[in-house]
């Protein structure tokens, strides 16, 4: 066969594949929740194989759409870790037999429908004939196509995790396969070694039925429906019938129930296990028998079900929840909840009882809905009575609990965490005490104080340096209720001098002051540098002189501010008076360095802004730019001394007074 006419054959394959329509698997083992259980020390041979199914399963790594087509399942456990070995042998070695392993480890096994992380082993390939999992396989993961390998790695298990194995039958026939564990390289184990057993023995009732609890699982088809499985040591009665409800929808079982033809009176006796009619006793996954183990079992006499306990109560409980260790009828129980009365510190109503019952119509616990929430302390007591349908509580025995049957309760009070504060202001520092009443017994407090303050006191007190809202939060809790608080705190004395200034003040101009200060401010003190003083918050424009050959001078100004606690402030600034603001560039400069002249930039452009000064040569390259006017060219370029000549200047600024723009061009001479 050419590669064309193989992969002709593949696409029509896959197209088949594809088109297969889906229908319903409905017997035992033909879905997850109903996988057969298998054990490793034994083969597993399914003779025919049913048309159906076809869902859509998640893949590793393959590009077509996988199904579970004629599917078989089987679910097993790791009881020692190692790989796992196995093969499946078609019946017809034409036949083509796809598998997938899944971890289902505390899953629903329906999850491997939608879960492709569940995934640990698998084999899709397109070829027929023998497959599983050897020492041979050389991927994890096999996908769709002719060609592909029929075993695949042999995947690592882990002790104690349930795993599911899917058996899919792409070729339509009906023809089985065997399915066997082990072979080379095996390590795992998936026997379960644990001798079968009788657990207990419980009695139901009249002693006419016994429930027997097994070790393990067990297989439905080994136990005998007439009940020889099992014999009882005294001539007062016989077992005559056996049953199990997961037998019903399933392979294995762990609970039986028994019925005799006579009552059993109060005693003890001995169950047996035997060999039935079926000519077996029961019968694990593995073949192993539980043979003729003995146990011993008591019926105690009826006595009326009391009311066992009460699910522990949080704080202002508003449902109190009964348990009882025999089941109560549950059309036994009045809706309204007249069957029981509460006493104690405080009157309690019960408006409601809802048992929680079970398809038989028994319930083994029975909540009360309270009227109102149990705010108070102390300690209860909720008895039964005989209630509105004239009866009490009938357990499944047919017996009555006397009314005065009681169960007591303890609730501790309510707390609450609002809390008291009282400020103390400072200058500097400001001081809270936090106080709480402590009422209900609180003995646990958890203060949150903002600014990174914390506190397990009950009163504490809380030092703040910076001012301003104060988030506070306090927890509350007395053992049993507890209630959270929060409120905000200001502290409104922040006190801070500050105020707007003129950084430079031209000849024949004045320097107006703007208070920007923050607080309670009732005094303000200005102190100018100029011989002038004012306690005014909105003081006059003060002059500045500079004297006579002076190019600048500076002056200090200070303000300093106040409050009625007696708390100052204060701001201190530096303007500086200037002989000129003029701007202009020199027509010439001598960058000898004597200290005199050396420079060439834009004088006294104290009021520019978006300055720009640019010097060029007589080649029209820029030599020296820049925004600063403080900055100065030095008549060199990358270090370098220019020679002497004619260098031209652009300037543009803003007057920062009056917003105009100003552009100026002219030429300087360096001289040397």
């Amino acid at each position: 066969m050419n590669t064309r006419t193989a992969a002709l054959i593949f696409l029509f394959t896959l197209t088949i594949f594809r088109a297969y329509t889906q229908s319903t698997c409905s017997a035992l083992g033909q879905n997850p929740g109903t996988a057969f259980p298998v054990c490793g020390t034994a083969s597993f041979t399914q003779n025919t194989v049913a048309i159906c199914g076809n869902r859509p399963v998640p893949g590793i790594g393959c590009t077509v759409t996988l199904t579970d087509k004629n599917p078989y399942w089987y679910k097993f456990t790791c009881f020692e870790a190692g790989k796992l070995g196995f093969q499946i042998t078609p019946n017809d070695l034409g036949d083509d037999y796809d598998w997938q392993i899944f971890d289902i480890t505390g899953r629903d096994p329906n999850d491997v429908y939608t879960t492709a992380s569940l995934i640990v082993a698998s084999n899709w390939s397109g070829e027929s004939g023998v497959t599983g999992a050897s020492a041979a396989g050389r991927s994890p993961h096999v996908c769709e196509g002719p060609g592909k390998a029929l075993f695949s790695t042999m995947p690592e298990l882990i002790k104690g995790h349930e795993y599911i194995m899917l058996v899919s039958h792409f070729t339509d026939s009906q023809s089985g396969y065997k399915l066997s564990f082990g072979g080379s390289g095996s390590t795992a184990s998936i026997t379960d070694t644990k001798p079968p057993a009788i657990e207990n023995v419980s009695v139901k009732c009249d002693g006419t039925q016994l429930t027997v609890k097994l070790n393990k699982k067990m297989r439905c088809n080994s136990l005998a429906a007439d009940g020889t499985d099992f014999q009882l040591s005294t001539p007062l009665a016989s077992v005559q019938a056996a049953a199990t409800v997961t037998c019903t929808n399933g392979f294995d079982m762990e609970t039986i129930n028994l019925t005799l033809n006579n009552p059993l009176p109060a005693g003890t006796y001995k169950l047996n296990g035997k060999i039935g009619s079926d000519g077996n006793s029961l019968i694990d996954y593995c073949g192993n028998s539980l043979g003729t183990q003995e146990i011993s079992f008591t019926v105690n006499a009826l006595q009326p079900t009391p009311m066992d306990s009460l699910v522990p109560v949080a704080c202002s409980p508003n449902e109190l929840k009964l348990i009882f260790k025999r089941p109560i009828r549950c059309n036994s129980v009045a809706v309204n909840g007249s069957d029981f009365v509460i006493n104690g510190p405080s009157v309690l109503k019960v408006s409601g009882a809802t048992a929680t019952c079970d398809a038989s119509g028994l319930a083994t616990s029975i909540s009360l809905r309270l009227q109102s929430p149990v705010v108070i302390g102390g300690n209860y007591q909720v008895s039964l009575v005989n209630g509105s349908d004239l009866n009490t509580l009938i357990d499944e025995c047919g017996q009555s609990t006397p009314p005065g049957s009681s169960l007591p309760f303890s609730v501790k009070d309510t707390v609450s965490a609002a809390f008291s504060y009282n400020v103390f202001m400072g200058c500097t520092i400001d001081t809270i005490n936090f106080r709480h009443d402590g009422r209900n017994g609180i003995n646990n407090w958890k203060w949150i104080l903002d600014d990174g303050k914390s506190s397990n006191l009950q009163n504490p007190d809380a030092y703040y340096t910076k001012f301003g809202e104060k988030r506070i939060s306090l927890v509350v809790s007395n053992g049993f209720c507890s209630d959270t608080s929060n409120q905000s705190v200001m502290l409104d004395n922040e006190l801070t001098a500050k105020f707007i200034y003129p950084e430079i003040v031209c000849p024949k101009e004045t320097a107006g002051f703007i208070d920007s200060s923050r607080g309670k401010i009732t005094s303000w003190n200005w102190q100018f540098g100029n011989g002038f003083t004012s306690a005014s918050q909105h003081p006059s424009p003060q002059s500045y002189e500079v004297p006579a050959l002076t190019r600048e001078l500076k002056y200090n100004v200070s303000l300093t501010v106040g409050n009625a606690a007696g708390c100052f402030h204060t701001a201190t600034a530096t303007i500086k008076a200037v002989s000129s603001c003029y701007i202009a560039v020199p027509s010439a400069f001598t960058p000898n360095r004597d200290g005199v002249n050396d420079f060439l930039y834009p004088l006294n452009a104290f009021k520019a802004t978006d300055l720009v000064f640019k010097v060029f040569n007589r080649y029209g390259q820029v030599v020296f730019e820049t925004s600063d006017w403080t900055q100065k060219w030095d008549g060199t370029i990358n270090g370098k001394a220019q020679p002497a000549g004619i260098f031209v200047w652009t300037l543009s600024y803003t007057e920062s007074d009056t917003g105009k723009k100003i552009s100026a061009k002219g030429s300087s001479a360096l001289i040397r």
